[in-house]
């Protein structure tokens, strides 16, 4: 299947929504990771969403061209296509874009998508991210609303956060303390400035205790109840019943329980990188450790070809992280549950 249209995209959410499950978000690096994000959807036979972050997008252009806009274009065209060659429908997405990056990544890529758009074509991507946590409230929803209606031209759904996130990814670092749960006065902020769709769909992040990083599950404190106030809030003075189309950020260790409950309050998408990094790397450290003698040439010899030949040991974590991935799915219980 192609890329997800603009249309596909928002009958995507909408099922999610509708059916009670969520997308796996999936952070690729890659090439290879992006193969194994779509390896894992095809054979959970779910639709999905593959994004980039700020760092991942400057790796892809090349640790000595660091430029995130062009890494980030070049996996869009990349994904459009070795997707196409998969059984499943996928989104593209960037993540968490702070203020201070807003000019190097998320607006000169609405740009390349309003040029698209303006010729005919899709946007390059499907959503992007504005992480507006580190700003005050009042700008944040400032910045959202003229991020919003570039994306809305673009045909782009744009995903927003209030609340921070805890731990740290990208650089980007989150105290954990009492900000980590998003108030109903919050979002009720949020849609006033922003509407509940009507001025261009997003997607919220509200946060509920998430942490980004490694932790063991039942470390994190997650109030999954938290997004049920906001939307009962919200929903009531707006008339509109969970108005919200949700986020799950940093869901490692999280509970089973706790990630079925969030869905059932309007989850729509949880991002998933930590487990799937892990997933990606455990085989070729294994490969590694197995063949030490093959990989290096060990006392003057003179090692051995097959072992150190990247496919040798790649082909190991693909499988790996596209099992990951597929877990997912059936965690979020969007396996089986691909459009066509």
């Amino acid at each position: 299947m192609p890329i997800a249209t603009p249309d596909v995209y928002a009958e995507m959410l909408d099922r999610a929504k509708a059916g009670g499950f969520a997308y796996p978000a999936i952070n690729v690096t890659s090439s290879q990771t992006l193969n194994a994000a779509l390896r894992g959807f095809a054979e959970a036979e779910s639709d999905g969403i593959v994004q980039v972050s700020t760092g991942g997008a400057e790796f892809l252009s090349g640790t000595t061209v660091k430029d995130m806009v062009t890494g980030a274009t070049a996996l869009a065209e990349y994904a459009r296509v070795v997707a196409a060659k998969y059984p499943v429908t996928i989104a593209l997405h960037t993540d968490h874009c702070p203020k201070d990056k807003l000019d190097g990544f998320m607006r000169p890529l609405i740009d390349v998508s309003l040029e698209r758009v303006a010729r005919g074509q899709d946007p390059l991507f499907q959503s992007h991210m504005w992480d507006g946590s580190a700003v005050p409230l009042e700008e944040n929803l400032e910045i959202a609303k003229e991020l919003l209606d570039k994306c809305r031209r673009a045909n782009i759904v744009m995903e927003m956060e209030i609340g921070v996130v805890g731990g740290e990814e990208d650089g980007v670092v989150g105290e954990i303390n009492e900000k980590l749960y998003t108030t109903a006065e919050d979002a009720i902020a949020t849609a006033e400035a922003v509407g509940v769709g009507e001025q261009g769909r997003y997607m919220l992040a509200a946060t509920f205790g998430n942490v980004h990083g490694v932790y063991k599950p039942g470390h994190v404190k997650l109030r999954p109840s938290v997004l049920k106030d906001i939307q009962e809030a919200v929903g009531a003075k707006f008339g509109k019943d969970k108005p919200f189309d949700l986020v799950f950020h940093g869901g490692s260790g999280s509970l089973l329980e706790e990630i079925h409950e969030a869905i059932s309050y309007g989850v729509v998408k949880m991002n998933i990188d930590t487990d799937t990094q892990y997933a990606f790397t455990r085989p070729i450290a294994a490969h590694m450790f197995a063949n030490y003698d093959g990989v290096l040439k060990v006392d003057g010899e003179v090692g051995n070809k097959k072992a150190y030949d990247p496919r040798a040991y790649g082909k190991a974590a693909e499988a790996s992280m596209a099992a990951r991935v597929a877990e997912a799915c059936r965690h979020l219980k969007s396996a089986g549950t691909k459009l066509t």
